[in-house]
This record gives C-alpha cells, structure tokens and sequence, in this order.
C-alpha cells in the first residue's frame, strides 16, 4: 500500500493508500471516529467506522488526543464536502496505528493571546494559519530566485560578519570578533557592487541584520532580503527590473498556493492587479499630496489616526506611505528621495544634488516599503567626500572606493525584504507570522 501526501490524495482517488501524520482535532460520534489528520502537506477527514476496523484500531482511535502521531491506511474517496486542506477527499480508514499518544496540548482549538501563542512558537506553526504562511513564503523565496536566475542575475554569497556599516550606524549590532569590533551585516550590498565587476548582474539573499528600536508591526531585528546589483544600470533602468520582479512573484503566488491565500481568507483581489508597470510619484509630489491631505484632516487605517503633514527633507512615516497607497491600485514607486535621509552612497541629481537617484516601492493596501533601491555613486571623489561628510571610517571603506578607480560605471541595485513581502502577499496585520522563529526587539525566544 502505498504512503502518499494529503495534497496528492487526488491522484489516488478509489485507491487504498497510508497517510502518516498527527490528529488537528477529532470529533467522537460513538461509533464513528472523525479524524483531521495532517501531514505537512494538508489537512484530510480520515473516517474510522467501527465495523470496518479491528477492535484494536478502533480503540486507538477513541483514545487519540490533539496531535498524537498515527498512521492510517485506507480507501481515498471523493467527496466534496468532506473538510480539510484542500479538501474533496477522504479516506475510509481500513487500519490505524497509533505512533505516540500526546500529552495534552497548549494551544487548544480556541482563542489565545499572541503573547501565549509566540512563547508557543515551535507548536503554533502546527496549525494550519501558519503553515499557509509558511508555504507562501517558501514559493516567494523560490519565486525570487527563479526569476533571477533565468534573468541573468548569479547569486555571489556576502558575508554576515562585517567591518563597517552598510546603512546606518545606529542600527549595528556590535560583537567582538578576536579583539576587533565587528558588525553583523545590515546589507550584503556593498560586496555586491564588488561583484558585479567580476561577473556582471549579481545577487545576495540571506539573513540581516538591525538593532532598531522599534515595535512597530513592520520591524525585526533580523530578516531576509534579496539584494540584485547590476552594472550599466540607471535608477529608470532599474524601476523596470523590480516591476518586473515583483509581478512575477506575486503572480506566481497567487497560481501556486491559491489553496493557502483560501485558508488565510485573502482577498486577493489587489494582488491580481500586480503587473508592471507601477505607478511612479516624486517625492516632491509625495509631500504636496500628503499635506493637502492633512490639511483637509483625512484619517488613515488601521487606527484612523489624522494625517500629520511633512516638511520636505523628512522620511515618510507608515501613515504616510498608507495614504500615499491608497491613492493607487498597484504598488506605488516614490522616487528622488532628499539626500540628506538615505543612504551616503546613493547617487545625487546632477542638476538638484539635495534629492538623490533612489526609490521606495511601497505594496498597497498600507504595507509600507518593500523594496529599497538606487543609483550608486560611480565616481570615488564624490564617493569620499560622502563617507566623511557621514563621518564614518575611511579606512574601512577603502576597499569600497576602489571600486570607482578600476574600470567604474553607472550601476544600481535593490534589496527586497521578504518578510513584509510574505506579511503583504498574505495580507498579515504583523511581521511576526511571517517567519518561523522571528526575532523582535523583546523576544529571543524559542
């Protein structure tokens, strides 16, 4: 007999199959045992009809507790009503054996606290919110690295243990590596742009790191970003590239796991609009349409907080970028940010050198930011006089400035952080859900 996986039951319709798995939740109606065994793949009804088993079998299945281990042979029938993920099947179960009977469980089927829940984190991704969410971000990371890969981008791993700052050096978490201080990596960019002159279109994808002080639904201490760099590649040249990108990822997502975008109750409606081209708004824009806005005293979700206005040389706030989305149907592009609020090493406007060559992609429906990008400097003087103009160590980046001496060009690139990409693809309130073990300002745990 053969042992198949929930989500390939399908297949095996009028067959007689074994599933291995865990009890989600049973319902006893004497002589008949409603089982919801789940595997990793799916949820299934297994049925246990006391006459159609052995005493033994039977017994064993009165006795399952939440999340005991079983395995369960029997008939795959079609049925359209029977419940489970994807549902439609069910098996007639012609043979049980109970692999451990579980303690009783923490996280019953009822209401719980998300602090009660996260102390719980290594039983709480067993439930099937999720495990949905888990297996939309996997086919988001595969995603990105399919599109990549087949566009002509080579994924070139940076390091994690780091000189200097890559952003911002108020975010650094410090550790002392043999005497010397060392930083964990905010960005893998700046070996990126190492790279790209060795082998042309260039990725990193990887863990990084920043001690923000910060609770907010959007913000870890550590996430995964992708990071393309591509050289001979202008900032409208790059806008191309991440359209592209993301459209592909969403697009892919929404084919592949339409099944678990169902279970998280995703309307996805939003999401089936994502194809490039996106909508490009300049910062100066930005800030003339958020004022008018808080002048007029709009509110904004989730909370119905008033608009506050911006002075022009600010960053936006997360009410800001949520305003800004709702004015749009796609995802949004806010492009030529001021100098003074990014990164040192981003290319300014010729003719306006106060707003440089960047740009924000902001997912709608108030997700916030998703892709940070720009044009780079290309020229070594230019970028000098930016790293002590930040007053950071020169020493550290003479590497890095070398790079604009031997054979420089215009050159750009992105980093996308796939945690607020999973939180808005699956239309998540918080960051937390969006990785197995998340790290956040107060939690270290489990």
């Amino acid at each position: 007999m053969p042992i198949v996986r929930i989500e390939n039951l399908k297949d095996h319709a009028g067959a007689q199959v074994t599933l291995r798995g865990w009890l989600y939740n049973k319902t006893d109606k004497g002589r008949l045992q409603f089982l919801q065994v789940r595997d990793g793949s799916g949820i299934c009804q297994a049925v246990v009809f006391k006459k159609n088993v052995s005493e033994a079998a039977f017994d064993a299945a009165r006795r399952l507790t939440q999340e005991s281990s079983l395995i369960v042979s029997g008939t795959v029938r079609a049925e359209e009503r029977a419940p489970g993920i994807p549902g439609g099947f069910e098996l007639d179960v012609t043979d049980l054996e109970v692999v451990q009977i579980a303690d009783e469980y923490p996280i019953s089927p009822k209401e719980h606290g998300v602090e009660f829940l996260m102390d719980n984190r290594h039983l709480w991704l067993r439930s099937s919110r999720q495990w949905a969410i888990m297996r939309v971000r996997a086919t988001i990371i595969k995603a990105i690295r399919d599109w990549l890969d087949s566009n002509g981008f080579m994924l070139v791993d940076t390091p994690i243990l780091t000189p200097a700052a890559g952003e911002g050096t108020t975010t650094l978490f410090e550790i002392d590596y043999h005497g010397t201080p060392a930083f964990l990596a905010q960005t893998g960019q700046l070996y990126n742009e190492a790279n790209i002159f060795a082998f042309g279109p260039v990725y990193c994808f990887g863990p990084t790191f920043r001690a923000e002080k910060s609770k907010t639904r959007r913000h870890l201490q550590e996430f995964w970003m992708v990071e393309p760099e591509i050289p001979f590649c202008t900032l409208e040249e790059l806008l191309e590239v991440e359209e592209q990108f993301v459209s592909y990822i969403v697009q892919t997502v929404l084919k592949e796991r339409a099944v678990e975008l169902k279970v998280l109750e995703r309307d996805i409606s939003h999401l089936q609009k994502v194809a490039a081209p996106f909508e490009r708004l300049h910062y100066d824009d930005a800030v003339a349409m958020i004022n008018a806005a808080a002048a007029q005293g709009i509110t904004v979700p989730p909370n119905d907080d008033p608009l506050t206005a911006i002075t022009w040389g600010d960053d936006f706030g997360a009410p800001h970028e949520t305003y800004l989305t709702m004015q749009f149907e796609k995802p949004l592009f806010v492009h030529h940010f001021p100098t003074e609020v990014k990164a040192f090493y981003m290319e300014p406007e010729p003719d306006r050198p106060e707003v440089c060559r960047s740009a924000d992609l902001l997912a709608p429906e108030g997700y916030g930011e998703i892709i940070g990008g720009s044009e780079r400097m290309s020229d070594p003087q230019k970028l000098m006089a930016a790293i002590e103009k930040h007053k950071l160590p020169a020493d550290a980046y003479d590497w890095y400035v070398q790079l604009r001496q031997y054979g420089s060009v215009p050159h750009s690139g992105f980093g996308l952080g796939v945690e607020r990409t999973v939180a808005w693809i699956c239309g998540l309130d918080h960051v937390r859900e969006t990785g197995a073990f998340p790290r956040m300002l107060n939690r270290l745990q489990p």
